[in-house]
C-alpha cells in the first residue's frame, strides 16, 4: 500500500509540474480546444444539469465553459466543499459573477445564500478535476479524496468526465480500493472511452 502511495505521489508531483510548465498561451489555446471538444460531446449535448469545477492556477480554464453553458441554458452546478471530510455539496449557479467566492483551498466555490442546493442524483454529467489521468479512467487528484467520497454518489447513468492536457495522461494510475474511476477523458487533441 506504501508502495503505491509513493507511486501515485510521484505521479502526482511529474504531471503537476508538466502542467504547470505550460505557458498562459499554450494552457489558453488548449482550455479553447478542450471546450470545443466538450461543447460538440453528445453526452454533454443532452445532459441538462452540469457539475462543473471552479478551474484552479494551471488546470484546464472551466470559466468560459461555465460561462457558455450558461449562456447554453444549461443548469450549472459547483462543488462547495464542506468542512466536515472535505464533503461535496452540489450548488446551482446563475451568474458567475455574483454567486461564487474564494473558499476550500482558495478555490472559488458557491455562496449557499445565494445558490440551491442541487441533489447529487439530478446531475447528469459531472466534470471531475485531477492532476492525472490514464486512459482506463484512472484519477489521481490532489489527494485529499474529496472526489473518491463524492463520485460513488452520483447517479449510475451520470457521465463522469475529466478535462486535461496531453501532458497529464499517464500510462497508468494505480489504483486502491477507495479510488473511483472516470468515464470519459477530453484533451486539446482527443475523447478518450474509458476501456
Amino acid at each position: 500500500m506504501e508502495d503505491i502511495k509513493a507511486k501515485k505521489s510521484e505521479i502526482r508531483r511529474s504531471a503537476l509540474a508538466q502542467r504547470d510548465a505550460l505557458s498562459n498561451e499554450e494552457r489558453g489555446e488548449k482550455s479553447a480546444a478542450i471546450m470545443a471538444r466538450l461543447f460538440d460531446f453528445a453526452n454533454f449535448l443532452e445532459a441538462r444539469i452540469v457539475l462543473f469545477y471552479m478551474s484552479h492556477n494551471s488546470e484546464v480554464d472551466t470559466e468560459p465553459m461555465i460561462r457558455k453553458a450558461l449562456e447554453h441554458g444549461k443548469t450549472v452546478a459547483l462543488p462547495l466543499v464542506g468542512k466536515k471530510e472535505g464533503q461535496i455539496v452540489p450548488f446551482k449557479i446563475d451568474n458567475l459573477d455574483q454567486d461564487i467566492r474564494p473558499g476550500y483551498r482558495g478555490i472559488r466555490e458557491p455562496i449557499p445564500q445565494r445558490c440551491k442546493q442541487i441533489p447529487v442524483e439530478q446531475i447528469n454529467l459531472a466534470i471531475i478535476p485531477g492532476i492525472a489521468f490514464d486512459e482506463r479512467g484512472g484519477r489521481i487528484g490532489h489527494g485529499t479524496g474529496c472526489y473518491d467520497r463524492f463520485i460513488p454518489q452520483l447517479d449510475i447513468t451520470t457521465r463522469k468526465v475529466a478535462l486535461a492536457f496531453e501532458c497529464q495522461i499517464v500510462p497508468q494510475i494505480p489504483m486502491e480500493p477507495h479510488d473511483r474511476y472516470i468515464d470519459i477523458l477530453i484533451t486539446e487533441e482527443r475523447i478518450v472511452y474509458k476501456i
